[in-house]
């Protein structure tokens, strides 16, 4: 699988409260939590947006509650993957569950500005960013969590076993 898209930068421990405030939790409604994603700390997150676009952030992030809002959030916004140097292991398993590619990475923040254009390769495990940097990261998931990623998130991978 490859994700492309543009950077959005995020720092340390940016919990699942940060990603969609709780006075926002009042629905399912993936547009309507999309327009308030990162609204406390990215003010016009959702405007600046494009499908396909990628977050990448510091240690801890997603932690906090196990809201799965926080992802349905994000993927409102057209987020694809989210990498960070560690993840809430809760914020972890929702993503996959929910169909969003999370990586850890360790230090990519470092060489990476806002709105430069980052490309994931899952298949060579690789990261790379427009300004020629690139790095490779390990993968400590079974095949399988890519196949649920990539059928959109658990339910739609388990269907599709199913229903053939």
């Amino acid at each position: 699988m490859i994700v492309s898209g543009a950077i959005h930068i995020f720092g340390d421990n940016v919990d699942t409260d940060v990603i969609i405030p709780a006075r926002h939790c009042i629905t399912d409604d993936v547009g309507y939590l999309a327009l308030h994603c990162m609204e406390d700390i990215a003010e016009g997150f959702y405007e600046s947006c494009n499908s396909g676009d990628i977050i990448v952030a510091g240690k801890n992030f997603g932690c906090g509650s196990s809201r799965e809002a926080a992802v349905l959030a994000l993927t409102g916004c057209g987020i694809k993957c989210v990498i960070a140097d560690s993840f809430a292991r809760l914020f972890y398993r929702n993503a996959v569950n929910n169909g969003l590619l999370v990586i850890e990475a360790g230090g990519l923040r470092d060489h990476v500005k806002d709105s430069e254009r980052l490309t994931v390769d899952t298949a060579a495990l690789t990261i790379t960013v427009e300004n020629g940097f690139m790095t490779a990261y390990r993968n400590n998931e079974s095949s399988v969590v890519e196949e649920i990623i990539s059928a959109g998130g658990l339910m739609k991978y388990y269907l599709g076993q199913y229903e053939k």
